[in-house]
Parts: structure tokens; C-alpha cells; sequence
């Protein structure tokens, strides 16, 4: 028992020297970008579809991605394993993506392709969906399938996460969510418990950076990718054996996955659906995302980010009372 609290003490100290260093890194980093973005005069030019009418970067997303790979860099040299670093390589490759997107834009086809290699990528560490838990009928996946489908399904994702990443606070508060419940609902401590911290500590900074009126830092399509490739790693994560639900809030994998990536599923699959009805590109950006419409009526992207923030709560709760009734 002795053991034990000595291990968990070490874990709990570890766990906030990291959220501390990353929130302090994160916050000195988006600092340090937004300014030399700024004095390179590399800013989020205003247009019909801004929602913002100040000077403003997309370095947010560079700017965390650079504290994450910092932190994880001095643990790796000093032989300190807090979580599997290989993922770091994908990762970076779509922060990459979307910082080169962000200052020079890419064409959607050209971005389409990096997306799957880094897919790929993130297949190759081992991460695959191979069991379809019983849906339909069917249980385990023949391999090829499995790693078609499972690209199909990291590419929905981080395209999802680009997708809602349309007002201030939206994409960060839906991660975090998704974070949380990654944890909160895990029977047992995850393998990528510190690496959640740290992730939740570095997005912190930029809810002050997002929200202020002047010289705002966006998320950009760098953190979108970061964001998105991180969430379809834990995705991929909660399908696999290794993921088990805490007893009292069991539910089928697949619905629990769904509950706590509601809206980005939802957003996506009506705005395809809106723009092929339309005969457009379902790549070509608009202003007719569900965040969009509501802010419309509210006029306000901090209430428009609570109401959907709520819904995502609400149904997440609602899917547990069912699981207990």
C-alpha cells in the first residue's frame, strides 16, 4: 500500500510539474509567434467569411505543437518515456500541413494527400481500427479493410475538427471535452494520461489570445490538424481492447465515441451533404457551418461556443442516463 501511494504521489507531482511547464511554455510560445508573425506581416487577411475585423495570426497552433514537441524532446533526452513519442512524427507532419496552408495556402487536393500519409503514419505505430465492436453484425476486420477504413475515418476527423474551428474558442473547448472524457471515463490510468495534460495546459492560453479583441491568435489550420490527428489517435484508442470503459458509466464503444464528438460528426456530415445538394466542393469553404448560423442570431462567439459547448455536455450526459435506465 506504502508502494502504491509513493507511485501515485510521483504521478500527481509529475502530472502538475507538466501542466505547469506547459501551460507557461504554450503561453511565452504563442506570444513569441503572434509577434513574429506580425512583424513578417504573415496576418489572417479579413474577407467575407472572417468573423474577426482586427489585426489577427493563425500561429496558435504552431505555437502549441512547438511547446508540446519541446517538452516531449528534453523528457526523451533525459530517458524519460511519458507517453509514446513515434505519434509526435504524424503529428508534426499535419501541424506542418497546416502551417505551410496557413501562410501560403495549399491546394485541398495537395492537403487531401499529406492527410493520408500522415494517416498512414499513425497506422504504422500500431494504432488501427480492426473490430467493429458488433455494429451490423461484424467484429473483427479483415487487415486491408482495416487499414482503408481506419485512414477514412483519421482523415474525417481531422478535417472535422478544420471544419468547426470557424469561431473563437470552439475547436480548443470541444477538444478539451474530448480530453477530459478520454480520461474521466477510462477505467484505469492511460498510456497517454501526461501527454492529456499537457495537451489541456498548452491549449489553456489561447482562450485570453483567442478572445481578445486586438492582435488575436487564432488556431489556425496548424492546430486544427495537430488537434484533429491527436483526437483520432484517442479515437482509434477507445476502439481498440486496450480502452476500457469505467464500469458505472459503460456503453458501447462506438455510442460513447460518438457522444464525445458529437457536434464536430454532426457539422461535417451536414455541411457534405448541404454543398453536394448545392453542387459544390465539399472542401469549398462557406459561412453555412451550424456555428455560423447560430452565431448569426446570437451575435456572439463566446455565447454561440457555450450553447454548442452545452449540447455536447447535454448529450453526453443524456447517452449515460439512457446507459443507467
Amino acid at each position: 500500500i506504502i508502494f502504491i501511494t509513493i507511485i501515485i504521489n510521483v504521478n500527481l507531482k509529475m502530472m502538475i510539474s507538466l501542466g505547469l511547464i506547459s501551460l507557461t511554455l504554450s503561453t511565452f510560445s504563442l506570444l513569441f509567434f503572434n509577434h513574429f508573425f506580425i512583424k513578417r506581416k504573415i496576418i489572417d487577411n479579413i474577407n467575407k467569411r472572417s468573423s474577426h475585423y482586427n489585426t489577427a495570426t493563425r500561429s496558435g497552433g504552431i505555437a502549441i505543437f512547438s511547446s508540446i514537441f519541446i517538452i516531449s524532446s528534453i523528457n526523451y533526452i533525459m530517458g524519460e518515456t511519458i507517453f509514446d513519442y513515434s505519434i509526435l512524427v504524424p503529428l508534426g507532419l499535419l501541424s506542418a500541413l497546416g502551417g505551410y496552408d496557413d501562410i501560403y495556402s495549399l491546394d485541398f487536393k495537395l492537403k487531401f494527400i499529406f492527410q493520408i500519409i500522415a494517416a498512414k503514419m499513425i497506422i504504422d505505430t500500431g494504432l488501427l481500427i480492426d473490430n467493429f465492436h458488433g455494429v451490423l453484425g461484424i467484429y473483427e476486420l479483415n487487415r486491408a479493410f482495416a487499414q482503408v477504413f481506419t485512414i477514412f475515418i483519421i482523415v474525417s476527423i481531422i478535417n472535422a475538427i478544420n471544419f468547426i474551428d470557424g469561431i473563437d474558442g470552439l475547436a480548443i473547448s470541444t477538444f478539451a471535452i474530448f480530453i477530459i472524457s478520454f480520461e474521466l471515463f477510462s477505467s484505469t490510468l492511460t498510456p497517454y494520461s501526461k501527454f492529456s495534460i499537457m495537451l489541456l495546459a498548452s491549449i489553456l492560453p489561447l482562450y485570453y489570445f483567442n478572445f481578445r479583441k486586438t492582435n488575436k491568435v487564432f488556431l489556425g489550420d496548424s492546430g486544427s490538424h495537430f488537434l484533429g490527428g491527436v483526437i483520432s489517435i484517442y479515437s482509434i484508442l477507445i476502439l481498440s481492447q486496450n480502452y476500457i470503459i469505467k464500469v458505472e458509466y459503460d456503453l458501447h464503444k462506438i455510442i460513447f465515441l460518438f457522444s464525445i464528438l458529437s457536434y464536430p460528426i454532426i457539422d461535417i456530415t451536414r455541411i457534405i451533404l448541404v454543398r453536394l445538394k448545392n453542387k459544390k466542393s465539399p472542401f469549398e469553404a462557406d459561412k453555412n457551418h451550424i456555428h455560423h448560423l447560430i452565431q448569426e442570431k446570437t451575435n456572439s462567439h463566446q455565447f454561440t461556443t457555450l450553447i454548442i459547448i452545452s449540447f455536447i455536455l447535454i448529450l453526453i450526459l443524456i447517452f449515460q442516463i439512457n446507459n443507467l435506465i
